[in-house]
């Protein structure tokens, strides 16, 4: 286990699934956190578990990102680790993808991160350190059968991952993507029944 003692770090997304397993993995290395996401009573109970400070709120709506950095650098002076976690599907093939949901996927695992990343990086390139780490997915590099837009967004996060660390590694920010196949989380097995299929087969 690394020794991370001291760093501080904001996860997003981390009331559930990936996110949860991050911030209690993060905890056990000595790291400070932040954890934001949208259920209350998740977050509230993950911060007593871990010491961590909690803020809930929408990452998908525009001035939240800029809010929860500028929050977690009041709270414990800088920040050192960016993982941006926070992510939704949609699933459908092309036809039947709605505007709306695509908008959603888009909205919440593209547009969402990059905003966080923003504001993390004119921290982070102002002290010269840091790390962004973006939870995209095996479907960033290949296809999965009706899952257009999810397949997409994690493309997008992939690329944009490549193109913030070309800009911002000369500046001291480390910025790499994850790309985790299945792991039995509740999107997974919301995606799973939503399609007719039996999580137990």
């Amino acid at each position: 286990m690394s020794d991370l003692s001291g760093r501080i770090a904001l996860i997003t997304g981390a009331t559930s699934g990936i996110g949860t397993a991050i911030a209690t993995h993060f905890a056990a290395c000595g790291v400070r956190l932040m954890v934001t996401g949208r259920n209350d009573a998740a977050g509230m109970k993950l911060a007593a578990q871990l010491d961590a400070r909690f803020l809930a709120g929408d990452i998908a709506d525009p001035a939240f990102p800029d809010r929860l950095v500028a929050e977690t650098i009041a709270a414990f002076g800088r920040l050192d680790i960016l993982v941006n976690n926070a992510g939704i599907t949609r699933r459908g093939s092309v036809l039947e993808t709605s505007d709306e949901d695509w908008a959603q996927v888009m909205e919440v695992n593209v547009t969402a991160l990059m905003r966080c990343s923003r504001a993390a990086l004119r921290h982070m390139v102002k002290i010269g350190k840091g790390s962004i780490v973006n939870i995209a997915s095996d479907f960033a590099v290949v296809a999965g059968r009706n899952e257009a837009a999810y397949c997409a967004s994690k493309g997008a996060v992939l690329q944009l991952t490549r193109a913030m660390a070309l800009d911002h590694g000369p500046q001291g920010v480390r910025v790499n993507a994850v790309c985790p196949g299945d792991i039995e989380t509740p999107m997974l097995v919301e995606g799973i029944v939503s399609g007719g299929e039996d999580v137990a087969a």
